[in-house]
């Protein structure tokens, strides 16, 4: 029996306006930012609350239902991992330049620390030098240089005084001390020393050797008293420096008694700047310039290697951070050392050390995109690698991979504790969890949301309460209840069921906006049903050129595609296509075509692998379902050909399926299909219409085509009556069939689609395997014996001429 046309009121669900208690959404107290999600906000909060490791959570769904808005939302009072965060800063290893040290300290004790050093710093620039430019310092020096200057003069009188009794005078070169004989009181020349006797010239000699040696143990005795000089200039200068630097270190060290990690460092600071007390007390003036690369430099004393690196710093009191992370490099994750390039060369100190995101989250929760995560190289590695050890550490790929030769820094690992949120799509999560064996581990709550959720009274009341908290928040203008009603229509048709709601709360939200727009141009002080409906038309019309080139296409019979006659071997499909954010529907004629064979089909699509594996399925399908119906006596002497005419490029889905075997049939049985209509379904091999998807978008494609043309009152759709429960069809559609204009038909087995099609009967198939003459089923049948008739060997044609006669 052919099935009835589907009256107007179940192609298009409308919202029961009459139960909302409220005039306009000011009256609404705001709802959650998002739409139902209770098994979503169950697990969140599972995962947010348990404490044990590996408990980290991925957030399934697609983008825009409200992942990220809910997730900050329950970590708005979440508390901290672990004890509360800490401030975390770098500071100089002054045993090994390369290895900086990390220091913890509680929440806002990072940056008065810094503060802190950077004072002292200041204090014993000033009270270093003024500690050596007292009266006492002075005296005290001179005393020990006028001791050593006089031992030393006393001692080289001493022998002068003697040579010169002796006839011999004690002489002060540049290059130091010489010996020579007087002649009175003047210098001998060289002349007249020669003019001696050779006994006083030999005696004379053997007195200056003996003063030279004397003179030898004096000079030795002067460099001993020269130490002694440095050792009592060195112990007076640690006794000023001790004062000045002790007392202020003191004072800074009282200060964090209670944190030895940092009164250790602060007792390291303090002996190195006694070591290089000279830094302070050269001035500018002072310092010598150096060459370096063929230019003089003036060195600066360093300084810097005594500050703090504040890495992460937290306020007291403060909830604890909540991070997310944009842009998940390996570096922004894990921090990273930086470098200076001076004089062609590459240089880093501790204080180059900046801080990741994983450091900025330590003691709370950092939230990341898995797919911009997977997309960054050796990024899921360093993550995975901080989870597994608890640890931060900076390492820097180009030393890690040998791509650079710069010396780097080794900063110490910081202990991590954090919880960590990915987002990723659907797909992403089952895939992550069957090739990567750590995963499982380290993300052992998944928080799945819904792309829809069902069409209730109370998530009408929801969305109503959604409404009004986006309307706030954006400062639109307040929506009507009849307003609202349209806003839950249009939810429908983008979950494309009308039984649910869409949850996409960023598409919901971009159809207020432009609602809103509309209705400013309309001068509405409230937005009506009308603004949200030609919000949603021209939210359409806007991505609409390429569906109207290729209607415009089909207008003019470049595109070939029928839509009234009848044809037999031909049926028009149905196919949707997706352009961006813009979806849209267009038939598509499928012909078929049958002779004698060994019963195979071929999709010439899938022989010129243009199929997808699912249409192929479906052909098989079909095949198995044509050899069922008419081959289980005697085989199947038939071959077919199916063909998606003037189709370029790869097609796949199985919706097409229940078209595909109307074609075939045609073909076989000879009987035409109408062209007036469009059918649209899946089929199993026992002939049962499966449900399809984009039913909408291919009904009001058909009807987009016929209607340019000109609706005859004979055009429709075929569709599967498990897709009844989508529709939910534009307004316009739904008009031409309230007129009479258009028809929807739904069917739940392929026989109806061919009684619908051609306007026969399909045929029940008998006892005896065989199907009324008069039906579709029976002439495919007529044409399939014929064609095994065909098939059987002929006898030579003298023979059949004398068989022909002897009946005669």
């Amino acid at each position: 029996m052919t099935p009835a046309p589907l009256p107007p009121e179940a192609l298009r669900r409308r919202s029961d306006v009459a139960r909302l208690t409220f005039t306009t959404t000011e009256e609404l107290v705001d709802g959650h930012q998002l739409l139902g999600q209770e098994r979503a906000r169950s697990a969140l909060e599972f995962g947010v609350g348990i404490r044990q490791e590996g408990y980290n959570l991925f957030v399934i769904g697609s983008p825009g239902v409200g992942r990220r808005t809910l997730v900050e939302h329950l970590l708005e009072h979440a508390p901290p991992i672990g004890a509360a965060p800490q401030d975390w800063c770098y500071v100089n290893n002054f045993a090994d330049h390369q290895r900086p040290v990390a220091i913890g300290l509680p929440a806002g004790r990072g940056e008065a620390l810094r503060r802190d050093v950077a004072q002292w710093i200041d204090e014993l620039r000033d009270a270093i030098p003024a500690a050596f430019d007292t009266d006492e310092y002075r005296d005290r020096l001179g005393r020990i240089d006028a001791e050593f200057n006089e031992r030393q003069q006393h001692s080289f009188e001493d022998i002068g005084t003697r040579a010169s009794a002796e006839g011999i005078a004690l002489l002060r070169t540049p290059t130091g001390f010489s010996f020579a004989p007087l002649s009175g009181h003047e210098v001998m020349t060289p002349e007249e020393f020669g003019k001696l006797p050779s006994e006083r010239q030999h005696e004379l000699a053997e007195r200056m050797r003996h003063y030279e040696t004397e003179l030898e143990g004096v000079v030795r005795q002067v460099l001993v008293w020269r130490r002694e000089r440095a050792e009592s200039l060195k112990a007076l200068n640690a006794e000023v420096v001790e004062y000045a630097v002790g007392r202020i270190t003191a004072e800074l060290r009282a200060r964090y008694e209670d944190l030895p990690a940092v009164a250790a460092h602060l007792d390291a600071a303090r002996a190195d700047v006694i070591a290089h007390v000279d830094d302070f007390r050269r001035t500018a003036e002072q310092q010598q310039p150096v060459e370096v690369a063929g230019m003089l430099v003036k060195a600066e004393p360093d300084f810097a290697r005594y500050q703090v690196n504040l890495l992460v710093g937290h306020c007291v009191d403060c909830p604890p951070p909540v991070i997310f992370e944009d842009n998940p490099t390996y570096a922004n994750l894990v921090g990273r050392v930086e470098h200076l390039a001076q004089f062609g060369a590459l240089t880093t100190n501790f204080g180059l050390i900046r801080a990741g995101a994983l450091h900025r989250a330590n003691g709370g929760y950092l939230l990341v995109d898995a797919m911009r995560l997977l997309q960054q190289p050796y990024a899921w590695e360093g993550l995975k690698r901080a989870l597994r050890g608890n640890e931060i550490r900076i390492d820097s790929l180009g030393q890690m991979f040998s791509l650079v030769s710069t010396i780097s820094l080794e900063p110490q690992a910081i202990p991590l504790r954090v919880k960590v949120v990915l987002f990723g799509p659907p797909q992403l999560y089952p895939m992550l969890e069957a090739y990567d064996p750590d995963f499982g581990a380290l993300f052992k709550v998944a928080a799945e949301f819904a792309e829809d959720v069902p069409w209730t009274d109370d998530t009408t009341e929801a969305l109503a309460r959604l409404v009004a908290a986006i309307a706030r928040r954006r400062a639109l203008r307040p929506f009507g209840r009849a307003a609202v009603g349209a806003v839950a229509e249009e939810c429908a048709r983008m979950a494309g069921d009308a039984t649910r709601l869409s949850a996409n709360v960023r598409e919901i939200e971009e159809l207020l906006q432009e609602a809103d727009y509309w209705a400013q141009k309309a001068g509405n002080d409230t937005v009506t049903a009308a603004d949200v409906e030609r919000a949603a038309h021209e939210r359409i019309e806007r991505s609409a050129l390429t569906r109207e080139r290729v209607q415009q296409a089909v207008l003019r019979d470049l595109i070939m595609i029928d839509t009234t006659g009848a044809k037999t071997g031909q049926v028009n499909g149905l196919a949707v296509y997706s352009l961006g954010r813009a979806t849209f529907a267009l038939p598509q004629r499928i012909t078929a075509t049958t002779r004698n064979g060994k019963g195979d089909v071929v999709d010439i699509h899938r022989e010129i692998a243009l199929s997808g594996a699912i249409h192929s399925k479906g052909v098989l399908t079909l095949s198995a379902f044509l050899a069922t119906r008419f081959g289980r006596r005697r085989g199947l002497s038939l071959s077919a050909t199916l063909a998606f005419e003037q189709t370029y490029s790869a097609i796949d889905g199985d919706s097409a399926t229940a078209a595909e075997l109307c074609a075939l049939l045609s073909s076989l049985s000879g009987v035409p299909i109408r062209q007036d209509m469009a059918i649209t379904g899946s089929m199993n091999q026992h002939g049962e219409v499966q449900a399809i998807g984009g039913v909408n978008d291919k009904i009001e494609g058909f009807f987009e085509l016929c209607r340019a043309r000109g609706l005859t009152g004979t055009q429709g759709v075929v569709i599967p009556q498990a897709n009844r429960q989508h529709l939910m069809l534009r307004p316009d559609v739904v008009e031409a069939v309230r007129a009479g204009r258009f028809h929807i038909h739904a069917i739940t087995h392929v026989d109806e689609a061919i009684e619908l099609l051609t306007g026969l009967p399909a045929g029940a198939e008998d006892s005896g395997g065989g199907f009324p003459r008069d039906s579709v089923n029976g002439r495919a049948a007529a044409r399939l014996v014929q064609y095994e008739i065909d098939a059987l060997p002929r006898p030579p044609a003298g023979r059949a001429i004398r068989a022909h006669r002897r009946n005669a």
